[in-house]
């Protein structure tokens, strides 16, 4: 018996191998002969396409010169149609015009490497911003030029607050709470709670933050520099998030613009990063000790340690 059900269970084995090699062989089969079935298909259509356009000519001149004996003599109507007419083509004409001019903008745009823009208002634009900028920095190294960093990594609602934390390592570069570049900004931004005391209570605010992390001084460096911000550039691994400073506005209430990395040489994303790259390398500008709270500047192979950021020691 034992025997018997175990020649069934052959039997069965390889009538199901027979099966599966069938399928397999008849789905290939299929797949190969699909862009034949396509153009078989197009050329029937095509053929019963114009075989049917004389018959559907004539019964559209028949239709036409029916109802052009029926309205000839109405002028009010005729003079419908033509206004109806001209305000229909004006539409098209307008939209062709305004379609070509997206293109060539969208064009331009996929040349420059731009892969996404966001407006500094809007609530679901920058909540989708964040969501962003948290995926392009996981596990990253990102490199940051920003103000004072405060509404932008302290703010539990800034746009790098959960960033940061899950980025491998940043460099960053803060404007100098005491640099001539803090005072002009105070005094041009136009708005009464911006003064260089609030300047510095955030920076100071931004580096106790940064402090909070395990092993900081080991994953984050930083960089004061004294002139007024011009870019707000965040570069997250392939990708580089750019503000202009305007220098009468909130940088929140501007557009934001994303650059891709891609290989060609037309993009922005390679003038952005040598920009930042530039600046980061520049020796007049200090580097800030997270754990001792000093301003130094590196000279060739020496190193000159300057003055401390006011309430930047550690307690």
């Amino acid at each position: 018996m034992g025997a018997r059900l175990a020649w069934i269970a052959q039997r069965i084995t390889a009538v199901a191998r027979v099966l599966v090699r069938a399928s397999t062989g008849t789905a290939r089969v299929v797949t190969e002969r699909l862009p034949l079935v396509y153009h078989v298909t197009v050329v029937i259509l095509s053929a019963a396409i114009a075989s049917t356009i004389p018959f559907t000519l004539a019964f559209v001149a028949e239709k036409l010169l029916g109802y052009w004996s029926a309205i000839r003599d109405e002028r009010t109507f005729l003079v419908g149609t033509e206004v109806a007419v001209a305000l229909l083509l004006v539409f098209l004409f307008n939209h062709a015009r305004t379609n070509w001019a997206n293109r060539r903008l969208a064009g331009m745009a996929r040349a420059a490497g731009m892969v996404h823009q966001s407006s500094g208002s809007g609530l679901l634009s920058r909540r989708s911003a964040r969501r962003l900028k948290e995926r392009h920095a996981l596990r990253r190294d990102i490199m940051i030029i920003g103000s004072t960093g405060f509404r932008t990594f302290v703010d539990p609602r800034g746009d790098l607050h959960t960033a940061i934390e899950h980025c491998r390592t940043a460099k960053i570069m803060l404007l100098d709470p005491e640099s001539p570049g803090a005072f002009a900004r105070a005094r041009t931004i136009g708005e009464p709670e911006i003064t260089p005391d609030r300047l510095r209570t955030q920076v100071q605010l931004t580096i106790a933050y940064l402090r909070t992390f395990p092993a900081a001084h080991h994953r984050f460096r930083l960089k004061l520099y004294p002139e007024p911000p011009l870019w707000k550039l965040v570069i997250l691994g392939d990708y580089a998030w750019v503000r202009h400073y305007h220098p009468t506005l909130d940088v929140r209430l501007l557009p934001e613009y994303v650059f891709a990395h891609r290989q060609d040489v037309e993009g922005l994303y390679a003038a952005f990063y040598q920009y930042f790259v530039a600046r980061w390398n520049d020796p007049a500008i200090p580097e800030y000790n997270l754990m001792t709270g000093e301003l130094s500047v590196r000279e060739g192979a020496f190193k000159e340690t300057g003055r401390a950021l006011p309430g930047g020691h550690l307690p």
